[in-house]
């Protein structure tokens, strides 16, 4: 039998719901779930965990925000997948999530299919 490689991905949200309704989707998918509750601390579990396929970035979280630590972490490694999400979608976010250097973009609150979907697809 076959054993699937299990991916590492990171939450980094300050919303203590967000991150529970994240995880709660992506238990199906036998993944091991690291937080980061700002954007500095998202660095700094990238950087000790540089093996992480999937990133959820919220774009508002305090001490960095999504954008800049995107950018940080794209220095770091330009292939991870990254998923840009926030509350506060405003005209013109999506564009300047993907331009950070985020793959997709969602809004909240969080629809599960589009989760699941995009998860799917960042995936091998």
């Amino acid at each position: 039998m076959k054993t699937e490689k299990k991916h590492k991905v990171l939450i980094a949200d300050d919303d203590n719901i967000s991150v529970l309704l994240l995880t709660n989707n992506l238990k199906k998918f036998n993944l091991d779930i690291l937080v980061a509750r700002n954007g500095v601390e998202a660095i700094e579990v990238f950087k000790a965990n540089q093996d992480i396929a999937l990133i959820f970035m919220d774009i508002k979280m305090p001490n960095l925000n999504g954008y800049e630590a995107t950018k940080q972490i794209r220095a770091i490694n330009p292939h991870v997948k990254i998923i840009a999400e926030t509350a506060f979608a405003m005209i013109g976010d999506e564009a300047k999530a993907l331009e950070a250097g985020c793959n997709a973009y969602i809004s909240k609150p969080i629809n599960t299919e589009k989760i699941i979907r995009l998860v799917k697809q960042m995936l091998p």
